[in-house]
Order: structure tokens, then C-alpha cells, then sequence
């Protein structure tokens, strides 16, 4: 748990009374009913310790993902792996974009790892451009990270610019750390699990924190065919620590597939009414294709909004962002009506 430090993410609902909660991007849906069940029937074993190994989630893992069981280390939450993964790499420079999420750093820098960062430009719609391997070549790092989509933008990368960079890493010894968590929700993006097997400088995070709307059980995995990495990160772990309800859940989450289709067919077009209401009332929103949004408006709406029992993810300390940064998560269209309505209550631009 946190002590006497600053909780630098979304989703703390617990002090204030909130209602809405679009600080966190979880699935609209909530959690599968079929995930529920599943933890249920898991809790007349809790009495015993969780496999160690995670045999069954591994081998659900390998058959959705299509990749060897070796290839797969599980954690408690992707949180655990980005730490376990800074532990195992020893890296004394590592390359991040600004703005993305915040652990990668926080990782790094604890076990005294330099970081720089690739300043994405808002007028570019903060997509990655031709300059970053430039970057690369100029800092000579030992690892890259990278979010795809990115967070807290929701731009996709497109493949022939991961498989250059991939490349360039591959041919300069780099390692390339590509967190994957939000792209079953994105709209068109491409997983790179297939360079897995020649690629063994290519580390995959996923979660089922987001697309199954699992955040409170704590479950997250890669993927990577360098077992002496995967041998190192999971000495660095404590062997229980993916509860006997979470492995339950996350085989069940893996059979949820028209759950995910359904996901996917509604978050397009709430997000394009989201993003319509939001540019309506003068704010600045980024062109996402994820499952969130990314603008600048008036400095203290967050605060504001919870006057109305509504969070959102102030990003004010995501690095190349500042005050008047925020993001929203995209949920139900009732929902989304409720969010919008409080924001031109607290613009005053009320409906007439």
C-alpha cells in the first residue's frame, strides 16, 4: 500500500463521494458476469495457496495469445511486472516518451537509471515521429519503453514504425519494452507478440485490468522469449503473488469473447460524441483511438467535477503536459450524458 506518498494515478474513489468514476479506464461494461462467477466458485479454495506457477492462466494465456507457455510470466497487476522488469534489466539508461505513463519512470529511476524523454508535440496530435530514432541513436539507451496505444493520448503507432524501431533495436542491443494493456480496446491496433520468437529484445505488457474491467483483483502478464529475463523478474516476486480468485478470473476473462466485441463495437462512437461535446464547449481534445481522451480546458475542473460526484485523471504530472491537462474515460452514453452536463454546469454553458 501507499505510505505518506502521492498516488500519482486515477481511479481513487475512496476518500470523496463519487459517483462517476472516468478518472480510470476500465472497461464501460464493468466486469463479466462469467469473471464474477468465476471467482465465486474459486472462493471454497481460498484456504489453500495459489499455484505458484500459475499453470491453468498460463496455459489459457498461451492458447488466446497463441504463443509458447515459456513466453509467459504472470504478476500481481502489470504494475508488478514494469517494477520487476526495471529490477531485472539494470539499465543505467533508459528512453520513455512525455507524456506516458508514469511507472515506467518511477521504475527506473528508484533503482538509479537515467531516463530521457522524447517530448511528443500536442500540433503533431502527440504522435511519434521520424525524430525518435534519431533520439535513439543520439542517447544510445539500454532499454526503450513504449505504450501502444500511449497513455494518456490514445495514439496507435503504426506497425512499420514499432517493426523500424524493433529493428534499430534489435541491431544496436536494445532492449524495447512495449506496453500493450489498452490496445484490445483501441480501435484498429496490431499486437507485436508475432516478433516474439526472433525478437528476444521485445518485452510485451498486457493486463486484464482494463479490457475485462478487473482492476480491484490485480492481474497482469507478458510476454517474452528471453527466459533468463522472465527466470530473473520472476525471482524478484514473491511465489504467491497471484491469488487463487485472480487465476480463476483470468481463465474465465480469456472466454469472454463476445464481451470484448462488444466493448469495441460501442467505444468509437461514444468517443465521437464524447470528443464532439467536449470541442463544443472550446476545449482542446486529442484524436484518440482508445477507450479515452486526452484534453486541455479550464484549470480546477477536476476539482470542480467532483462537486457533482464525477472524477477525472488530472495529468498535470505527466511530463510534457501541465495544468488544464486531463483525461477521460469513455463509458456508457447515460454516463457520458451526466459527464458532459456537469462540465457546462461548471463552464456555464448550460443548455438553454
Amino acid at each position: 500500500m501507499l505510505y505518506r506518498t502521492n498516488n500519482p494515478h486515477g481511479g481513487d474513489i475512496y476518500e470523496e463521494k463519487i459517483a462517476l468514476d472516468y478518472s480510470s479506464n476500465t472497461n464501460p461494461f464493468g466486469t463479466p458476469q462469467g469473471v464474477l462467477a468465476a471467482m465465486r466458485s474459486a472462493l471454497p479454495a481460498v484456504h489453500h495457496y495459489p499455484d505458484p506457477y500459475c499453470r491453468k492462466l498460463v496455459q489459457a494465456i498461451a492458447i488466446f495469445e497463441e504463443v509458447p507457455r515459456e513466453y509467459i510470466l504472470c504478476g500481481n497487476g502489470a504494475a508488478e511486472l514494469i517494477y520487476a522488469y526495471c529490477g531485472a534489466i539494470e539499465a543505467k539508461r533508459a528512453v520513455e516518451l512525455a507524456p506516458t505513463f508514469s511507472e515506467y519512470a518511477l521504475g527506473l529511476e528508484r533503482l538509479g537509471c537515467q531516463v530521457d524523454r522524447y517530448v511528443l508535440q500536442q500540433d503533431k496530435a502527440f504522435d511519434l515521429d521520424a525524430g525518435f530514432l534519431d533520439f535513439l541513436q543520439e542517447r544510445s539507451p539500454e532499454a526503450v519503453f513504449l505504450c501502444n496505444p500511449n497513455n494518456p493520448s490514445g495514439r496507435l503507432t503504426p506497425p512499420c514504425v514499432l517493426e523500424e524501431i524493433l529493428d534499430f533495436c534489435g541491431q544496436q542491443n536494445i532492449r524495447l519494452f512495449l506496453d500493450e494493456c489498452f490496445l484490445d480496446l483501441s480501435d484498429s491496433g496490431i499486437s507485436m507478440k508475432g516478433f516474439l520468437g526472433e525478437h528476444p529484445e521485445l518485452f510485451i505488457l498486457k493486463a486484464f485490468t482494463k479490457s475485462y474491467g478487473m482492476a480491484g483483483v490485480r492481474l497482469g502478464y507478458c510476454l517474452c522469449s528471453d527466459g533468463e529475463l522472465l527466470e530473473k523478474m520472476s525471482k524478484a516476486a514473491q511465489p504467491w503473488n497471484v491469488s487463487v480468485l485472480a487465476q480463476a478470473a483470468g481463465v474465465a476473462a480469456l472466454q469472454e469473447e463476445q464481451f470484448l466485441m462488444k466493448t469495441k463495437a460501442l467505444i468509437p462512437a461514444e468517443r465521437r460524441w464524447l470528443k464532439g461535446e467536449m470541442e463544443a464547449l472550446g476545449f482542446w481534445v486529442c484524436p484518440s483511438e482508445a477507450n479515452y481522451l486526452l484534453f486541455h480546458g479550464k484549470p480546477g475542473l477536476d476539482q470542480a467535477l467532483k462537486e457533482y460526484g464525477i472524477a477525472i485523471r488530472n495529468c498535470d504530472n505527466y511530463h510534457g503536459l501541465g495544468s488544464g491537462w486531463y483525461r477521460i474515460a469513455v463509458r456508457l452514453h447515460e454516463q457520458n450524458e451526466q459527464l458532459i452536463a456537469a462540465v457546462r454546469q461548471v463552464c456555464g454553458k448550460e443548455k438553454a
